[in-house]
């Protein structure tokens, strides 16, 4: 008996110095921050840069459309046979005018065209973000399973030899040592798998922020739960006010209405003046000839009636772009809102109650096993319901801290009371 407590307290202060182990290495492990990796991504990935180029592109365009075009130079040379024949050069310019309105029409269709590709660039912007981050905790999820389950990995180890040990004295079955070993292939297999999520993701950040897929990254930094700053109803109010995938169907309806104002411009002539010189070389005198050109929309029937139409449609559908935007938003908003109640919730539970009740299960059970007064089976059990709540309890603040993200990208930006 006193064999046996003696290997006992042997294999469990073996355990304790095991947890100290990974505690030491994971101080010295490199961290890897967040607002560090939202910078970067910022200035390297390729969607939020090209999202920003289209809105730089769209901003040239609205001087482009809003000035007259080009003028025409004119050259040449008459002769005429008249009875005194006239003969010399020809010089000139041309300009074409388009109706009062509409040059001013096409500049705020461009301009509401830019304004809108620069809500799309802060939506672009948003979402990658929150790809970001939610790559981000999954990856820290995956690095608290692995210290989890390697930690249960050893004490099954314990557990192993002291089956052993107390089989060999024939205290215990043989089947608790195949239990034993059993759970330890489980184990290894698991963490086989977590191993491999670990490397997808780091290959999913690396994308992200343009980095080579292999490039290395450290361990996330700790994660601390806290509590929704807002109702959902003023999330809802944000989303509506804020949210930048919103403001961007908003300015393609106001683009919409602009450009059916300048349809129905178009039902109006533009005209057309040219300026002439003329030279005389019979008579060496020079003259000049002033001539309005005038635009006339003959076939407005198939023409501009046609571009009206066409204008009041794409309006129509801005409009139901919108209304669907809208829903889709508010939908978003108020899931995320629910996932985070339910995993602050979740988190509390687990935290206060379910895993240090736990916890004092399993030492009830080492301790009953070692005067065996509790089987293999209900130590092991104990082991395993401890491992899944600790594992549950990163699982629901991983998916709080996901819920927020999606939160922030809808309503804007970071969740504050100061906004």
């Amino acid at each position: 008996m006193i064999r046996w407590m003696t290997g006992w307290m042997a294999a469990a202060s073996a355990v304790c110095l095991w947890c100290a182990i990974p505690a030491a290495a994971a101080a010295q492990e490199t961290r890897l921050s967040l607002d560090n990796l939202i910078t970067e991504v910022m200035e390297n990935n390729p969607e939020v840069r090209a999202a920003r180029e289209r809105w730089e592109a769209a901003k040239t365009i609205v001087p482009q459309v809003q000035t007259l075009p080009d003028p025409k130079v004119q050259l040449g040379y008459q002769r005429m046979p008249m009875v005194e024949p006239l003969q010399g050069a020809v010089y000139g310019f041309g300009q074409e005018i388009p109706f009062p309105g509409k040059l001013r029409l096409r500049g705020e269709v461009a301009q509401r065209e830019a304004e809108r590709l620069e809500r799309d660039y802060q939506a672009t912007r948003l979402r990658v973000i929150a790809a970001l981050k939610q790559n981000y905790f999954d990856l820290h999820f995956v690095h608290k399973a692995i210290e989890i389950v390697d930690k249960n990995k050893q004490l099954l180890i314990q557990f192993e030899k002291t089956a052993k040990a107390r089989y060999t004295v024939g205290r215990a079955a043989q089947q608790d040592v195949f239990r034993a070993q059993v759970e330890i292939s489980r184990v290894l297999d698991r963490l086989a798998v977590l191993e491999q999520q670990k490397e997808s993701l780091h290959a999913a950040i690396n994308r992200i922020l343009n980095r080579p897929p292999a490039a290395p990254l450290g361990t996330p930094e700790e994660i601390r739960v806290a509590l929704l700053p807002f109702p959902l109803d003023e999330l809802s109010r944000r989303a509506e006010a804020l949210s930048p995938i919103l403001q961007a169907s908003a300015k393609g309806v106001e683009r919409g209405e602009q450009a059916v104002a300048l349809a129905k411009r178009e039902y109006f002539p533009d005209f057309d003046v040219t300026a002439l010189g003329l030279r005389n070389d019979r008579i060496n005198d020079n003259g000049y000839q002033v001539m309005l050109g005038i635009r006339i929309p003959l076939y407005y029937a198939t023409k501009q009636r046609q571009g009206v139409n066409q204008a009041l449609a794409g309006l129509t559908s801005a409009r139901e772009d919108l209304s669907a935007s809208r829903q889709e938003v508010l939908f978003r908003v108020k899931d995320a809102f629910v996932q985070a109640q339910r995993a602050e919730r979740l988190v509390m539970i687990l935290r206060d109650a379910i895993i240090p009740q736990a916890t004092l299960a399993l030492q009830s059970a080492q301790a009953g096993y070692g005067v065996g007064k509790v089987d293999f089976l209900t130590l092991l059990n104990s082991l395993l319901t401890l491992q899944e709540n600790e594992l549950e309890l990163h699982g629901e603040m991983v998916a709080h801290e996901k819920a927020l993200a999606r939160l922030e990208e809808l309503t804007g930006g970071p969740l504050s009371a100061n906004r």
